[in-house]
């Protein structure tokens, strides 16, 4: 049966705002019995990311999940700032920004109010203004900012999801970032600026985690490095 590699410790002598222990999670009614992963440890500071990687099925997504509350692990525990989440989900969700591998964007509204319905669902509510300049920053001007989502391209509607992480700080303050396959569908320059505002997100004392297929890396205090196998049932299968 699988057992994840351990990520190494966080950098010494720093807090961890989150922290898995023995992490093991499946899907569907086997879960039990076939688990994805498990034994998966690891320690992640402010300013550190920790870059999930494995072959498709292996559970980066479910992982993921679990470490947003969203999804109960069949053993293990998933503390952030020391606190079990499940004894304060509340106020753990109020620090956590999660954008997810699939699309996520209400079609028949604009980037621009897909963006602020996002930040107002979070808690975090951003002007007209704001909300612009943050899709401006990631290539979406003005005329794309208002066309239906559903007119948009992939890559278009990849950067309108990512503009969460250009709105300012004063808006936009989660300490953790959880992206699932972030790069996906962009080109080059859209690929060097997402990572150049997830580099300041970090500057700012926010903690990462990442799958990506694409292989970039993210600057950040320390990088961690998670690489999920495949499950032994399914290489017995």
């Amino acid at each position: 049966m699988l057992k994840a590699p351990h990520s190494h410790a966080s950098t010494a002598g720093t807090e961890a705002l989150l922290q898995a222990t023995g992490l093991a999670a499946g899907r569907g009614a086997h879960a039990a019995a076939r688990p994805l992963f498990e034994g998966v440890d690891f320690a992640l500071a402010a300013g550190e990311a920790l870059h999930v990687a494995g072959p498709n099925g292996s559970g980066k997504t479910t992982l993921l999940r679990v470490l947003c509350g969203l999804h109960a692990p069949l053993a293990g525990d998933v503390r952030w700032r020391g606190v079990p989440l499940r004894r304060d989900r509340s106020a753990f969700h109020a620090e956590v920004l999660s954008i997810a591998h699939s699309e996520g964007l209400k079609a028949e509204l604009s980037a621009l109010e897909n963006l602020r319905a996002a930040q107002t669902l979070a808690g975090r509510p951003c002007t007209e203004a704001q909300a612009l300049r943050a899709l401006a920053r990631v290539g979406l001007d003005v005329r794309r900012a208002l066309l239906p989502s559903g007119a948009l391209s992939q890559g278009q509607k990849r950067r309108a999801q990512l503009a969460r992480l250009a709105l300012p700080e004063s808006v936009a303050q989660p300490q953790l970032l959880v992206l699932d396959e972030p790069f996906n569908a962009l080109d080059q320059a859209s690929t060097e600026v997402v990572c150049q505002l997830l580099a300041e997100r970090l500057a700012q004392g926010a903690a990462l985690v990442y799958t990506t297929h694409q292989g970039q890396r993210v600057a950040a205090r320390a990088t961690q490095h998670l690489n999920l196998g495949v499950p032994a049932w399914a290489e017995a299968a």
